[in-house]
């Protein structure tokens, strides 16, 4: 059995996940807290991964033929108080500048929370006519939302995020955008991050301010409870009406368009970490991971670190993203520790035995498989080893979101499944608010999707919340 060395002080996942995930988030070099309340300093590792979503997500949206644009951090209150469904919806987490310059503003600013009132009001200059349609642009920026409950990555004052925003001739263009990007965004988190999700539409009374549908895609964290990994959103006509977006149509009409926001934050690296961790720290998939291999060298002796910097060049070579610890002040136990902490998928260990017999040997850090793998197969070997390591971990996740989620047709079983454990619960629901709101109360639960394949399958049965004719089957869980 392979000997797991225990991570000093940091606390077992299995026995408290939120304290592993705080300690993880610290000690594996991902983030700091800072001394501006609820915000956090992203350390270089944990930045490496964001770069990843950024350079990952920035060629899908550009092969569609969106582009990147820079809008400002501050909106004039006088914008956002436009659509007062948007200002309610955001008016609690609202940060407000009232002076600047040793000066008392004439207006205030509020910082950007998200960026659709500043936004439209210059789409309203841009579009004249339908040849300037479909109008389809990119930010990637900071916002803030004075949150009263933070998490690092998860839940914070300030985070980073890309935000999507497309204006179409008709709605049924802005529909089609809308779950595009969705479908963008249940892709990436199966192909690069490894996270098997939900993809889904959201309640009315969860849907985003100003929108007329949400969708989200929710995932299964391994304690049973949600996160809302990202979201898209159908906005219709309702902003270009508020901010007096026209276009003339081929007949010379003018008539209104209809537009889309879609966004994925740094949130999505919460969830990452969440997921895939063990014990033992991180376990980042291979396609995401800022270092793929780490080479350490055992002893040290110069023709040992020369073999490693020639194995480190080969794979180089191959496209392979490679970390050499040629550490000399700590032991082999301590640094082994360490890059296990930090989650690289692979280690290659090299010494005078190795070099000898023209071997390598490997630990995979998913399961902590070892092995040796002849000199003349490493360059064909590592990358079929990350290929599996990416799919298997994939595979794990979408067991565990299968098992976690079960199927319940009363509210009796709803609540007694609870008491067990936390679940994703598929329930039929009559989707009334008031039903929706008692289920909360009662349960702790709240709505996360109705699934996408599932908007027509009508089903004949009672509402678990009133008892009444219930109209689809929607997901339940506790959120993040």
């Amino acid at each position: 059995m392979t000997q797991v060395f225990e991570k000093k002080g940091l606390t077992k996942k299995s026995e408290n996940i939120s304290e592993w995930y705080h300690d993880v988030v610290l000690r594996a070099e991902l983030a700091n807290y800072s001394e501006v309340k609820g915000s956090m300093i992203i350390r270089p590792y944990g930045y490496a991964i964001w770069e990843h979503v950024q350079k990952t997500l920035d060629e899908w949206f550009k092969e569609d033929g969106v582009q990147n644009a820079y809008f400002p951090l501050l909106i004039p209150m006088s914008y956002l108080q436009k659509e007062k469904d948007h200002l309610k919806g955001f008016s609690p987490e609202l940060a407000i500048v009232t002076h600047a310059g040793g000066e008392e503003l004439a207006e205030p600013y509020a910082i950007r929370p998200t960026s659709e009132t500043i936004m439209y009001k210059t789409f309203s200059d841009w579009i004249q006519s339908y040849r300037d349609l479909p109008l389809k642009i990119n930010q990637w920026a900071n916002v803030v939302r004075w949150e009263k409950r933070t998490y690092p990555f998860l839940r914070t004052s300030e985070f980073l995020w890309q935000e999507g925003h497309t204006v179409h001739q008709t709605e049924a263009e802005a529909i089609e955008m809308t779950l595009k990007a969705l479908k963008w965004y249940k892709k990436f988190y199966e192909e690069q991050f490894a996270i098997s999700v939900y993809a889904g539409i959201k309640s009315e009374s969860e849907k985003f301010a100003g929108a007329k549908t949400t969708y989200s895609i929710e995932m299964v964290i391994p304690d049973g409870k949600a996160l809302q990994a990202a979201t898209s959103h159908n906005l219709s006509d309702n902003f270009a009406k508020v901010f007096d977006i026209e276009f003339l149509n081929e007949e010379g009409k003018k008539e209104h368009p209809f537009q889309t926001s879609w966004g994925l934050s740094t949130r999505s690296i919460g969830g990452l970490i969440l997921s895939h961790g063990d014990d033992s720290g991180l376990i980042v998939p291979p396609r995401v991971a800022p270092h793929q291999v780490v080479i350490l060298i055992v002893g040290g002796d110069a023709t040992v670190k020369d073999h490693a910097m020639k194995i480190s060049h080969q794979l180089r070579q191959r496209g392979v993203r490679i970390a050499v610890d040629i550490d000399s002040e700590h032991s082999l136990g301590f640094r082994i520790n360490n890059w296990e902490l930090k989650g690289v998928p692979v280690r290659l260990e090299v010494g005078a035995k190795e070099i000898e017999q023209g071997t390598v040997k490997f630990v995979r850090r998913d399961t902590f498989e070892k092995g040796f793998i002849p000199l003349d197969q490493l360059e064909a070997k590592i990358p079929e080893l990350l290929e599996a390591i990416q799919n298997e971990l994939f595979e794990k996740s979408k067991k565990n979101r299968d098992n976690l989620t079960i199927n319940v047709d009363s509210l009796d079983l709803f609540k007694e499944s609870l008491e067990k454990q936390r679940y994703f619960i598929r329930a039929p629901w009559c989707e009334d608010a008031e039903c929706e709101a008692k289920i909360k109360e009662e349960t702790k639960v709240s709505t996360r999707v109705l699934e996408l394949e599932r908007t027509e399958e009508a089903i004949d049965g009672a509402c678990v919340g009133c008892g009444g004719p219930a109209k689809r089957r929607w997901l339940f869980a506790q959120g993040y």
